[in-house]
């Protein structure tokens, strides 16, 4: 092969992983590496289209970020490899935690229903503690009426009242003048008495 069809290929590659099909691109960036084992801007590519694959946020800045240093700094390959393995060793870390049997019913990402949640508040036998674990690191996804109503009343009656009243007045424009969700706002005073 000759440095012509070498960076042919990259730009193929690239190409392919900007349109967001990381299959592809890891393909054609590990077909790259097969002939120039030593070659960083395939070595990278590879990685971030693995990475595209779950995170394409994630792949793409880091994309971006290589291709603006690349040419301003000569250290750009052992930025980026620092970025990347600061990376695994966040996402190891998380995955600990999710396998810690306090924290497996809790599930990251999207949030955490409701029903679960109460589930693991009765395992724990704490709401305040559950909650206070969980607060800054999911959702509790609530799917009625009737959930948001138990959920405000047991944040008031735990000492999270200012928390209570910013989920009624948040949400004052989906129940409207529902009789049930506005007396809450006497629960939550009553609590803070």
């Amino acid at each position: 092969m000759s440095k012509v069809s070498q960076n042919l290929l990259l730009q193929r590659a690239e190409g392919e992983f900007l349109k967001g099909d990381y299959e592809k691109a890891l393909r054609s960036y590990g077909l790259i590496l097969k002939d120039y084992p030593s070659l960083d801007e395939a070595r990278i590519g590879v990685y971030l289209s693995d990475l595209g694959a779950e995170s394409e946020e994630e792949a793409q800045a880091l994309f971006d970020y290589y291709q603006m240093i690349k040419a301003e700094k000569e250290n750009a390959v052992e930025i980026i490899d620092s970025l990347i393995n600061s990376l695994d060793i966040t996402k190891h870390k998380i995955q600990e935690l999710l396998n810690d049997p306090i924290q497996e019913e809790v599930e990251y990402g999207d949030g955490i229903c409701y029903s679960d949640f109460l589930a693991l508040v009765k395992s724990r036998g704490s709401f305040k503690k559950t909650f206070e674990d969980i607060m800054f690191s999911t959702k509790v996804v609530i799917t009625d009426k009737d959930e948001f109503i138990d959920f405000v009343t047991r944040l008031a009656n735990e000492g999270f009242d200012e928390m209570a009243l910013g989920y009624l007045d948040a949400t004052s424009s989906l129940f409207g003048d529902d009789q049930d969700v506005l007396a809450l706002y006497n629960v939550v005073r009553g609590a803070q008495k």
